[in-house]
């Protein structure tokens, strides 16, 4: 299992109470994987750095998880068909570093 962040931004005019919710059930694609959820972090509505679809605000929320490559994968393509979900973006953070 390889560790993952994804960073989401959704559309302003969804209710902020339904995100953390709806990206829990997307998440069960990789609990099913044998994957795990470590953090949904829901940040708010922020001001955008350019417009996207003629918005210029939007809800962010980021989930730290841990799970195969190509659940990883999955769970991208399927977020990217979801028409509320403006951009998705999923890292493999750095591990710290001790020097």
């Amino acid at each position: 299992m390889r560790h993952y962040e994804l960073m989401v931004i959704v559309d302003p005019e969804v209710d902020e109470r339904t995100v953390e919710p709806t990206l829990g059930k997307y998440m069960e694609l990789v609990k099913k994987e044998g994957g795990s959820v470590d953090n949904i972090d829901v940040w708010g509505r922020r001001q955008l750095a350019y417009e996207i679809d003629k918005k210029s605000e939007g809800i962010y929320a980021v989930v730290d998880f841990h799970s195969t490559p190509d659940s990883a994968k999955e769970l991208d393509r399927l977020l990217r068909l979801n028409e509320t979900i403006m951009r998705t973006k999923i890292t493999r953070p750095e591990e710290m570093r001790v020097a």
